[in-house]
């Protein structure tokens, strides 16, 4: 089971409201005048970083127990399938276009599905991770 909830840290800033850390994916900085609107921007900040690495292919951190003091932010649901799509793919270490012929489609779907930028329904990513012998369990809290 992976979580896609990352915990993050503000610090106040000296011009006022805070800045915000996320020692798991530290490109994700950013800050907030209020509380409110530091965890809103944390979620932003957390969800571009992590598109990211999907685009250029780097690994994406698992996420650390959050420590005293510290918030916990997730990205929006279809960034954290399209996460959980891109772990799945590398871990049945098989290639997009075997993907593709698994779900008898072609490789240009295959390559939606992976895009970050690109609107996906969340059945066909919860199709997706089936196929790669995953399922997708939502918690809210």
């Amino acid at each position: 089971m992976r979580s896609f909830t990352y915990p993050v840290h503000l610090e106040p800033a000296s011009e006022g409201g805070f800045v915000v850390t996320c020692r798991d994916v530290p490109e994700a900085i950013t800050q907030g005048n209020t509380l409110q609107e530091a965890l809103d921007e944390a979620v932003d900040a957390l969800d571009e970083a992590l598109q990211g690495r999907i685009e250029d292919d780097e690994d994406i951190p698992p996420a650390s127990r959050a420590r005293k003091g510290e918030y916990l932010v997730a990205p929006p649901v279809g960034t954290a399938l399209k996460l959980a799509v891109c772990l799945a793919l590398r871990d049945a270490k098989i290639s997009r276009s075997e993907l593709a012929h698994r779900l008898n489609v072609d490789e240009k779907e295959i390559r939606r599905v992976l895009d970050p930028k690109h609107q996906t329904k969340a059945s066909r990513l919860e199709a997706v991770l089936r196929t790669l012998g995953r399922r997708v369990d939502v918690s809210v809290v």
